[in-house]
């Protein structure tokens, strides 16, 4: 076997299921979870429809490279999203579907990584564990860099010693932040930019949760934001994941794609050839209605606004709790141990919510989610209303 997966760790969820395996929560309280980041809202029907419009498909191989049309929209979207010129993303060559950006972000990883230079993989601390997964199997090392309150919940880039830029082989940036909500401005993208070509590295921008923001007039910046804004219609060493699942509620879709430098593309296409991964192809012709289409994503945002401001109003005056810049967490502060919190939480109120020392790792004695608990505001509004009035009832009564 592969001596890498004897450094993996379990999976957050895997030590939250640990933590209460042995708890009775109340009989009295129906559950709640705001654990799992799967989003709860209605999947929009006209993708269903153009879903099983196509079923004739499954007698179709479908290629890795995606149909010309999927790739055109993907093409098109990046162009209104992020004011890329027109012209400069050729969707021949800049952009490729995948099977929804956790596959896509570990193949990556062993597309790229050079595992005979002994490189890091550098990651937000807390993280998307498929960041560390996919470095260790790649052959890599992981290295955290920590996001905390006193930086906004982002990384402090310009304390990063340049040794680590010199082994860097790919950055991996998040924003919004999972579980912080954090987005990185668009000149922090410039500055890493230059530093990627100074020391020639890869950016990886998991954006899965671009399209979960609280202001209509103002859509967050991405990697390709900043690429337009410098002139480089190369996209060179910048890459783009980007998913249906949170923006249009479509997780089991398996949806999504990478866009970004050409030339690492090229690579990774041959990768993904031997790796036996292409999207069936009704898959991609619903993916294209979804990319095609902006109003189900607006009213997506307008139910996620509504929920935040409901729960926050209650849970304001019992926590330290703020509205993240996006995406759909709550990074609250707890009273005392994280996991102790939840546990008792558990016990007291059927709400689960993970610990967020489960999401982070411990380095030179800081784990950076210790003392806080990630809340997924993804279940019907009701539902968040009523697990809000029972977290404030339980730390009411602590």
């Amino acid at each position: 076997m592969n001596h890498a997966l004897a450094q993996l760790q379990p999976y957050p969820f895997e030590k939250l299921r640990a933590l209460l395996a042995d708890v009775q929560p109340a009989s009295d309280r129906s559950p709640i979870a705001l654990s799992i980041g799967e989003p709860k809202h209605r999947s929009p029907d006209f993708v269903a429809q153009a879903l099983t419009a196509n079923l004739d498909k499954l007698a179709v191989y479908p290629t890795t490279l995606g149909l010309p049309e999927l790739r055109q929209s993907i093409a098109n979207w990046c162009e209104r999203r992020f004011a890329v010129p027109a012209g400069w993303l050729d969707a021949a060559r800049h952009v490729l579907p995948v099977n929804g950006t956790r596959e896509a972000l570990f193949a990556f990883t062993q597309a790229v990584v050079d595992r005979n230079a002994k490189g890091l993989v550098v990651s937000p601390n807390p993280f998307y564990q498929i960041y560390e997964g996919a470095a260790f199997l790649a052959g890599a090392e992981p290295h955290y860099l920590p996001c905390l309150e006193a930086h906004g919940f982002n990384p402090d880039f310009d304390a990063v010693p340049t040794e680590v830029w010199q082994r860097c082989q790919i950055l991996f940036l998040c924003s919004p932040g999972n579980p912080t909500g954090a987005l990185i401005p668009v000149e922090t993208l410039k500055k890493l930019i230059a530093l990627a070509d100074q020391h020639d590295f890869v950016i990886a921008a998991d954006e899965c949760y671009s399209e979960l923001y609280f202001d209509e007039a103002a859509p967050p910046p991405g990697l390709l934001s900043a690429c337009a804004e410098l002139g480089r219609s190369d996209f060179a060493r910048c890459v783009v994941f980007h998913s249906l699942s949170k923006r249009s509620n479509l997780p089991g879709l398996r949806s999504g794609f990478v866009a970004g430098d050409a030339s690492i593309l090229k690579h990774f296409l041959l990768y993904r050839t031997y790796h036996g991964c292409a999207m069936p192809v009704q898959t991609q012709l619903a993916s294209v209605a979804a990319w095609n289409d902006e109003a189900h994503v607006r009213t997506n945002r307008d139910m996620y606004r509504e929920k935040f401001a409901a729960v926050l109003e209650i849970l304001a005056p019992v926590m330290d709790v703020q509205r993240p810049d996006g995406g759909f967490y709550l990074w609250a502060r707890t009273p005392g141990d994280d996991a102790t919190f939840t546990r008792d939480l558990f016990a007291s109120e059927h709400v689960t919510v993970v610990p967020g020392s489960y999401l982070s790792r411990e380095v030179n004695g800081v784990n950076p989610g210790a003392g806080r608990v990630r809340m997924a505001l993804v279940a019907p509004l009701a539902e968040c209303i009523e697990a809000a009035e029972r977290i404030a009832r339980f730390i009411r009564g602590a």
